[in-house]
Order: C-alpha cells, then structure tokens, then sequence
C-alpha cells in the first residue's frame, strides 16, 4: 500500500487503515491471551511518558476484546501516608501477575523518577536510591519468570499543548485535565532531563525502554500493539468445540406478571 493511500493530508494515519488494522490486531492478541493463559506466562508491560502521550488510550485499544480476568489494568492512585512509609516498590507488589495474567501498568514504579522529581515529592536519596535500586528490582522480576516490557510514549511540546487546549474545551475530557496539569505545563525541560536520567540508568539490556513516537496517536496505538505482539512467541491454540444443544422446554413455570417489574424508560420507542 502506498503511504498516499494510508496517511491523510496531516501526515496522520487514515481512520479507516486505523479500524482495518487494529481489528487484525485485536484478533491477535486474543490468540496471544489464550496462549498466556494456557503456558501459565506472567506478563508486565510499563506505559510511561508524559501527560497526554496517549499512553491510557493504547491500553484501551489493548483491552476492548480481552477478557479482565486474564489481562488486568493497574492505575495507582496518590500514595496514602501508610503506603509513603513502606518500601517504595512495596505498593506495586500486590499487582503483579500470577501465572496466566497479563498486567498492564498506566503508571508504574516510574513516578518517583518522572512526577515525583519534577514535582519535589520526594527527597534527593530517595530519587537517588530508586535509579540505583530499580535495575536490582527489575532483574529480580525477570528471574523470577516475569516477562517485563516498558514503553515510553514521546510527545512533542507543540503536540502536547494541542492536546492540553483540546481537552479544556471538549467536556468528555476535561476531567483529565488536573491542577498538576497546569504546573508539569511549565516544567517541559525538567521533565525532560528526568527523563533522560531515567534512561541512562535504567535503560538495560534485560529491561530496555522501547520509545514510542506519539505525535500521530493513531500510529503510536498501533505500532506498540505490533510490537508487543512480537515481543512474546505465541501460537494460535485450536478453539474449544462447542455444541448448542436445543433448550430444554420449560414445565410448570409461570414468570410473575410482567407489570410487576420496573423497567428502565426506552427513550427510543418508535412512534409508528
């Protein structure tokens, strides 16, 4: 296919190479659902980055055909004064999976090298303590049979403010948008230099970060789903026969009167 045909006149992909790609894709990690479910895997994937890089919206393209109960969704709220005195990876335990689970973390133990730096919630040596403490933690994750896969979304500064000014004025939205919003808002570069010191000591060769270009969220969705598709060797399992038998008729049960019961109003009630 020409790239003509699948980018629109924005250079941003097509709508509909988007929904006819992203069906296949979702027809896939089903197949990669089962497959976990029936070797017993243990799967932790981390979505970081900035505020609005898109990184929610790909776990919801991820999730819309799975079944909850195998791939859960982990989002953490701010920490409770009894979790601020525990161990800091303590919180984030609990989460992990067992065997024949996926966990897909919005936000990880990453915080306390993102927000909480840029934002001063935490002190100098507990900053310092996590980068050199979390490639051990992360290692300590792998070994344990932890299949461990970590995406940064990477949103540029003028593509970010589109999103910030979009969210404001679109009421679906704008419970997004926080007062910590406002102030991340004027802190770019320092976010940007706590990222890269993130990277330089936990970007390792047993837990790479995979950066994932978000200006185009269509494409980012997209082409994180084909990456972590390939990141774990899955075979499609022969699906369960199953067989309708015909309904047993029913003898000597009478349904309550239909009257009795409260019915929700249909607002779309034809009027012919």
């Amino acid at each position: 296919m020409e790239e003509v045909k699948i980018l629109n006149k924005h250079g941003k992909l097509r709508n509909e190479v988007f929904v006819k790609e992203l069906d296949k894709l979702q027809v896939e990690l089903v197949k990669l659902q089962e497959w976990v479910k029936a070797k017993g895997l243990k799967v932790v994937v981390l979505f970081e980055g900035r505020d609005t890089a898109g990184k929610s919206g790909v776990i919801k393209r991820m999730t819309a055909t799975l079944n909850p109960r195998v791939v859960r969704v982990v989002a953490l709220g701010v920490p409770t004064e009894k979790e601020k005195t525990q161990w800091y990876f303590q919180r984030y335990v609990p989460h992990l999976p067992a065997a024949g689970e996926v966990v897909l973390f919005d936000r990880s133990w990453y915080n306390r090298a993102g927000i909480e730096r840029v934002m001063g919630f935490c002190t100098d040596d507990e900053y310092w303590d996590f980068l050199r403490s979390c490639p051990y933690f992360e290692r300590m994750l792998i070994r344990s049979g932890i299949i461990l896969l970590k995406y940064w979304f990477s949103v540029s500064e003028e593509e970010q403010e589109k999103r910030f000014q979009k969210r404001l004025n679109d009421p679906t939205k704008r419970w997004k948008f926080s007062l910590m919003d406002l102030k991340s808002r004027d802190k770019w570069v320092e976010y940007s230099k706590a990222k890269d010191e993130m990277f330089a000591y936990t970007d390792t060769k047993i837990a790479p970060w995979y950066v994932v270009e978000a200006d185009d969220k269509k494409r980012a969705h997209l082409n994180t789903i084909h990456h972590f598709l390939s990141m774990i060797p899955y075979k499609e399992l022969p699906a369960k026969s199953i067989e309708l038998t015909p309904r047993k008729p029913e003898k000597g049960y009478v349904r309550p009167p239909m009257q009795e019961q409260t019915f929700v109003p249909d607002m779309f009630e034809s009027n012919l």
